[in-house]
């Protein structure tokens, strides 16, 4: 009798008020579990004077036995934006998080603005010990940026500690492309990366997970050991046209026996888009987080969390054919 992966959609959780501090988007939420609650990290977009977007990471804790049920609010960020230069002057957004001892770790990506293309970005390091209510830089520029053989912008970061190794998946910039409207687009894809403390990092800047076709983009990497393998749940889109239902973020699947050559097979991702709402034109950035016997995914939905995230949990189809 064989298996197949399966999420079942549990719904919407949250998006920000337009009268609240952080007024709109929720990315990437990045999830940590306390004995009675979970505290979800996220990407949202306070007004500025000047009306260019800027980034900043807030989070909201939920209930532990129902995640669609929120008890607490943060009242402000947890990290202030970069000084003037900085790689993260503009924008923060909350990746992975790790209890590392008595001290909580969150790598997150930083970005500026830039003339010739919209952006750059590059892997940074905070540490909290008050936990996880506000964080402090472990260095003003980043942990992982720009290489000879990464000459783009680097960026997502999922790390786990696997039998005392560090292990990152990461995006890197491979080409910044013109659209039709003459726009350069990021082009990226999931790489992988070890370190023995959390912060300096042995990395080949080759991608791990195949296209399907040219330009395609990788983002969002969630990993976990299930069955005797390593699973990867990620989100992909066109390179260039993908701001709409057609072209946007849906989510893939990927597995490995020893992290370091992955199969991709979309069709055992086990979750796809909504009919209707905030999930049905998009579904992006999963993060993946194992408590209570159950295996949850939070990712968010339409427009690059325009309209906020939610959740799913995993089950398994006992009887389900697979190839």
């Amino acid at each position: 009798m064989k298996t197949s992966l399966r999420w079942i959609k549990k719904g919407h959780i949250f998006t920000p008020s337009p009268d609240s501090w952080m007024h709109s988007y929720a990315q990437v939420p990045t999830p940590l579990v306390f004995d009675d609650f979970i505290r979800v990290y996220f990407g949202c977009r306070p007004k500025t004077q000047d009306k260019l977007p800027v980034s900043q990471i807030g989070f909201i804790d939920v209930n532990r036995g129902n995640p669609a049920k929120i008890l607490r609010h943060g009242d402000k960020p947890v990290l202030p934006l970069g000084g003037a230069g900085c790689f993260d002057e503009f924008g923060l957004h909350p990746i992975s998080i790790i209890r590392v001892e008595n001290e909580i770790w969150l790598y997150y990506v930083g970005w500026t603005r830039m003339q010739s293309v919209p952006f750059n970005r590059a892997i940074g390091l905070a540490i909290s010990k008050d936990d996880g209510l506000t964080f402090e830089r472990f260095s003003k520029g980043p942990i992982l940026g720009a290489s000879h053989n990464e000459p783009y912008l680097q960026q997502g970061p999922h790390v786990k500690i696997i039998d005392g190794l560090w292990h990152m998946w990461y995006l890197t910039g491979t080409d910044w492309i013109p659209d039709a409207d003459g726009r350069m687009e990021a082009i990226y894809r999931i790489v992988h990366a070890t370190s023995t403390d959390g912060i300096y990092w042995k990395r080949d800047g080759k991608p791990v997970i195949e296209t399907r076709e040219d330009n395609e983009c990788h983002a969002g990497q969630a990993v976990i050991f299930r069955d005797g393998s390593w699973h990867m749940w990620f989100s992909y889109r066109r390179g260039l046209q993908f701001r709409n239902a057609e072209g946007g973020y849906r989510i893939g699947y990927a597995k490995s026996n020893d992290l370091e050559n992955w199969q991709r097979d979309d069709s055992k991702a086990g979750i796809a888009l909504s009919n209707s709402g905030w999930d049905s034109e998009m579904i992006c950035y999963p993060n993946i987080i194992e408590l209570d016997q159950k295996i949850l995914m939070f990712y968010c939905g339409n427009y690059f969390g325009r309209d906020g995230f939610g959740y799913a949990e995993l089950a398994v189809d006992m009887n389900a054919k697979q190839t």
